[in-house]
């Protein structure tokens, strides 16, 4: 009896010092480091895929294509490593919510658990990805690539033809809920808007709007790609994110449909600059 008291007692303690951490200034802070990198990221993203609209650049409009630009800057090297630890910090961040659970406005939790853990996990890979690219380590394909030798992969096993379905429709129902909660303007419950003023809070709230509906656009047309692939069984038509934007420059409207999510897309990374400032962590 007294050795299970004390078990209770230690978990307990544990859990106390867990919660203690999740809710330290440095998590805080790397959370906040965590949306900046992301902002940049998109930022660069955003404007390659607005040159590319115009035929002025051959960069890939990805996360290697952005990686490409900043190290080919005066202080590159610095720039990278920066990137790298403020999605370090975010994956850190993520995981304590998914632990812990995220604060929101009137003690709401703002994001699920799980939704949370998906987050670290995509902000992990990403982490990965730049730590990679600043050490000079290992290949660095572009998203396209990726995608077609994945999907490949998979379909090379029994029910890979299905599996690749299934992730594309989870891009499909993220992307529309992504565009949904942008619409809807949901993100306003994660933000201290009450330090905003009212110029200020108007601003961030289009920022937010459409550059969440723009995330969400591409987020269904990677996945559009990825279920047509596996119903063609052909793994070549599967995209990531560069030929999925260019596709939409392929579209009736011409070139001008991808300006209009570059621009998009350049408005959520400024979003998430200034969640990095405003976010409720």
């Amino acid at each position: 009896m007294a050795t299970r008291t004390a078990w209770r007692r230690s978990g307990r303690s544990t859990r106390h010092a867990g919660r203690r951490a999740a809710n330290s200034t440095a998590v805080r802070v790397l959370g906040r480091a965590g949306l900046a990198a992301r902002g940049v990221l998109y930022i660069i993203i955003g404007w390659i895929a607005v040159e590319v609209a115009f035929g002025h650049s051959r960069q890939q409009a990805d996360q290697t294509g952005a990686l490409h630009i900043l190290a080919a800057t005066p202080v590159g090297g610095v720039l990278l490593w920066l990137l790298a630890i403020g999605f370090i910090g975010m994956t850190v961040w993520r995981l304590s919510e998914a632990v812990y659970g995220a604060p929101g406005a009137d003690g709401r939790k703002a994001t699920s658990r799980p939704a949370a853990l998906g987050k670290a996990v995509v902000a992990g890979v990403i982490a990965y990805g730049v730590l990679t690219f600043a050490l000079g380590a290992g290949k660095h394909q572009s998203s396209n690539t990726e995608s077609v030798d994945v999907t490949a992969t998979l379909m090379r096993h029994s029910g890979g033809r299905i599996l690749v379905a299934v992730i594309g429709l989870a891009f499909i129902v993220g992307g529309l809920v992504v565009a949904y909660r942008a619409w809807r303007r949901q993100f306003l419950r994660e933000l201290a808007v009450g330090q905003l003023r009212t110029g200020a809070r108007r601003f961030v709230t289009w920022l937010g709007e459409f550059g969440g509906i723009a995330r969400g656009i591409v987020f269904i047309t990677v996945g559009v790609f990825l279920v047509v692939a596996a119903a063609d069984a052909q793994p070549g038509e599967a995209k990531g994110l560069d030929s999925s934007l260019r596709a939409l420059a392929a579209t009736p409207l011409g070139p001008w449909l991808l300006v209009l999510i570059a621009l998009g897309l350049i408005m959520f990374g400024l979003f998430s600059c200034c969640q990095a400032k405003w976010q409720r962590l």
